[in-house]
């Protein structure tokens, strides 16, 4: 379905949303593995430090939603490099939500972030990718998105539409030689996950994701998802009728 990718020693990867969390583990991973990074996301000192030590590394201040700023990236990377076999989406916001306390402008910022912001990304890079006539796009979502989850009622709603539209992607570049993965990780222990104030099943550190998605890399799949232990229930439970789906949940969940 896609290239694999297992050697990673001179390759080019473009990461957005690389200051934290699991942009910043990848990122580590990239470099160790020989890659040559360029590290985008709006806090630049936070990027300049973890540039220190990676050879090559380009940092890119930007933020996900500006698309002026996208594109101005894309043409550093392209006139330091000549073009990328790699660009990972992995900005994201969360904030926890219940209908009885939606807030209009932080549902707004989340779908910038988590979504226009991705398209925008993909606009930035699909003339690149197609001209190459090589290369991936790959988006960070999550398993959020697969159905309808409490104190995700925006956020779910975000990543469902990243899913679906990484699944499109899919079917129109992949014929012209253009890999394109959906990545949906469980629960990983970031800034944003530590504002959820119930008990994460299978909760992953941020190294343990980065090498989660390396793994994926390595494979031909078009979603890397993780841990299985986690995600497998959720695909199951995603295939339920709601007169089933919906008591199940509110009971696992306590909602």
């Amino acid at each position: 379905m896609n290239p694999r990718i297992s050697d990673w020693r001179g390759k080019r990867v473009w990461l957005m949303g690389a200051s934290s969390g699991i942009g910043e583990a990848l990122a580590r991973k990239l470099a160790a593995a020989g890659a040559d990074v360029a590290l985008s996301a709006r806090r630049a000192e936070r990027m300049a430090a973890l540039a220190q030590g990676m050879p090559n590394a380009l940092v890119l201040p930007c933020d996900a939603t500006d698309a002026a700023a996208l594109d101005a990236a894309r043409e550093r990377i392209v006139a330091s490099w000549g073009g990328v076999d790699l660009a990972v989406y992995l900005a994201g916001d969360y904030v926890p939500m219940r209908a009885w306390e939606f807030e209009r402008q932080a549902a707004e910022r989340m779908i910038a972030v988590n979504l226009t912001g991705a398209m925008a990304f993909a606009a930035a890079l699909t003339p690149l990718l197609l001209k190459q006539e090589r290369g991936q796009i790959a988006f960070v979502s999550s398993v959020a998105g697969y159905r309808g989850l409490p104190k995700a009622l925006v956020y779910g709603p975000t990543k469902a539409a990243l899913i679906n539209f990484a699944e499109t992607l899919w079917l129109d570049l992949a014929p012209r030689g253009i890999g394109v993965r959906l990545i949906n990780p469980g629960f990983v222990a970031t800034q944003l996950t530590a504002q959820n104030d119930f008990a994460m099943p299978a909760l992953l550190t941020p190294d343990d994701a980065a090498a989660e998605i390396l793994r994926g890399f390595a494979t031909d799949a078009f979603e890397i998802h993780f841990p299985k232990r986690f995600t497998r229930l959720l695909k199951v439970l995603r295939l339920l009728p709601y007169r089933l789906y919906f008591p199940l949940i509110r009971r696992f969940t306590g909602a």
